[in-house]
């Protein structure tokens, strides 16, 4: 059977929409480059990445953006054949509108909205388009406005809804089934006490009575859930007339209220209706989905591992939609050759932006990271694989050149540094650890073992260190986002005079248990 989450890892703020039999969803990227990831359907469950909306730097810049800065949640939606997607760069530029004829396409630069706030939505009744998002302010609330998606062009804001039983009331999304019309929110903030909300009315614009029996999904009511902070929907109805719900949570590790590495995650359940208003099947979201019950092709054929859980690759192909950068790039430092990844690091380390870091999403508990790196580095050079929550957070296996002992960053280092010398630093907050050094040549394969309370890190197969992932969670770190696991460089000269490191294979794989 199909299981939940639908798409595990750093996947928040989930929105769907379908064309034909297809289905099309949308996250969250905040800081990371290119943003706005994009997926494709045939049945809700399995979902294959398809590229990002906002690939070019005339879209996106997110060089300066603070830590879960960026990109917050979407919408997207198809409307007479055109796809458009709708987000806030939190960054810069606040609203826009993108659109595309293919969402695997190239999508539109940016058409910016003059509105405050956050959660943008779109809804077309007949011809006319509304904009409704929620303010940030609390006597405000949600507010909407008729809109020319083409210009950006608002009408006169109104509020719309301030809550049912939060005023944060945020995520707002607008529906119509037999003629009456539908607002569905997310309350009580982002982690366990999440919830959704939802209203209805005879006019797209409200008033909208609230559910009599809000929150219409939420788990915050049983600690015992392997499951929390369900919440931020986006409802989507399947060809036969069937509706379904897509929404974040997270899996929580070391009891209640326990710690989440992962980020928060995209989950599925079915939705009915009973007197007019929509309920979640169950009022939980399942840990399983019978897959009869799912539209499309109820046993697709297998078209091999799932690139949003498995990554074997010697960059040969270049990029694929599953790797991102941890801000807009410098594209010179990344070079995809037929002999691997070459990459040339900055004076950036892990704990400053504009690092050299390419990285994919960690989607498993226990999963299998391997990488191969020929590289022969000069002192204050260095390159390898790290775990990244954001600059405050990380965890890495590096291979340091010289006699960079990396006593300048606050490592607490066992004497100097030899030639060829891989090492595994922790740093969580203000305070960087040195756990590991060994010796080793120029052509290394580095790897992490991980499982759900640990992360073993070895050099040349060999285990040299453990930490624990609880210090990479949203609880310790903070923000919105999840582990990112991939290949760095550091080069205190600069990329212009760095030996290059070439990663000849990366892995991630999930661990059988």
């Amino acid at each position: 059977m199909p299981s939940n989450p639908v798409l595990p890892g750093f996947h928040p703020d989930p929105s769907v929409c379908r064309a034909g039999e297809t289905f099309y969803l949308a996250t969250s990227s905040f800081e990371y480059f290119p943003g706005l990831p994009l997926y494709r359907s045939g049945n809700l469950a399995d979902w294959e990445p398809i590229g990002h909306a906002l690939t070019r730097e005339s879209q996106l810049d997110t060089c300066d953006a603070r830590i879960s800065g960026g990109i917050f949640a979407p919408t997207i939606r198809e409307h007479d054949g055109t796809f458009y997607l709708t987000s806030t760069n939190t960054s810069g530029g606040g609203h826009f509108v993108v659109t595309a004829d293919d969402p695997a396409g190239e999508w539109s630069d940016p058409v910016y909205i003059d509105a405050p706030g956050i959660d943008p939505d779109l809804f077309w009744d007949g011809d006319t388009a509304y904009f409704t998002y929620f303010t940030t302010d609390t006597d405000r609330g949600i507010e909407q406005a008729e809109i020319d998606p083409e210009t950006g062009e608002l009408g006169e804001s109104r509020t719309v809804w301030t809550g049912h039983e939060d005023p944060h009331a945020e995520a707002p999304h607008i529906y119509e089934r037999a003629e009456t019309y539908y607002l569905v929110a997310a309350e009580g903030g982002t982690h366990t006490g999440h919830s959704v909300t939802v209203g209805r009315s005879d006019d797209p614009t409200g008033p909208f009575e609230p559910h009599p029996e809000n929150p219409v999904l939420t788990h915050r009511d049983d600690f015992y859930r392997d499951v929390h902070a369900t919440g931020h929907a986006d409802l989507v109805t399947d060809a036969d007339g069937n509706w379904w719900l897509v929404c974040l949570g997270i899996r929580p590790r070391g009891g209640f209220p326990g710690w989440h590495h992962l980020g928060r995650e995209t989950f599925l359940a079915p939705v009915a209706w009973e007197d007019g208003w929509p309920v979640v099947d169950g009022e939980e979201v399942p840990a399983e989905i019978d897959a009869a019950d799912l539209p499309g092709d109820a046993d697709p054929v297998d078209a091999g591992p799932n690139p949003v859980e498995h990554t074997d690759t010697d960059f040969s192909e270049g990029r694929s939609h599953e790797w991102i950068y941890r801000r807009t790039p410098d594209r010179d430092r990344y070079d995809f050759t037929g002999d691997g990844l070459v990459l040339r690091g900055g004076p950036e380390a892990l704990d400053e932006k504009g690092t050299t870091f390419l990285a994919r999403r960690q989607t498993n508990f226990d999963c299998r990271i391997r990488t191969d790196v020929a590289f022969d580095p000069d002192p204050g050079e260095e390159a390898g694989l790290a775990l990244v929550m954001d600059e405050q957070h990380h965890y890495e296996v590096g291979i340091v050149g010289g006699d960079d002992s990396g006593a300048d960053r606050g490592e607490a280092g066992r004497g100097d540094a030899g030639d060829g010398e891989a090492v595994v630093r922790v740093t969580v907050g203000d305070a960087t650890d040195v756990l590991a050094r060994e010796s080793v040549g120029e052509r290394v394969t580095l790897g992490v073992d991980a499982v759900a309370e640990s992360y073993e890190f070895l050099v040349d197969g060999e285990v040299v260190a453990e930490a624990r992932p609880k210090y990479l969670s949203t609880e310790v770190a903070g923000g919105f986002t999840g582990v990112v696991v991939g290949p760095y460089a550091v080069a205190e000269g600069g990329p212009a005079e760095a030996t290059p490191a070439r990663v000849e294979r990366f892995v991630y794989e999930p661990a059988e248990r």
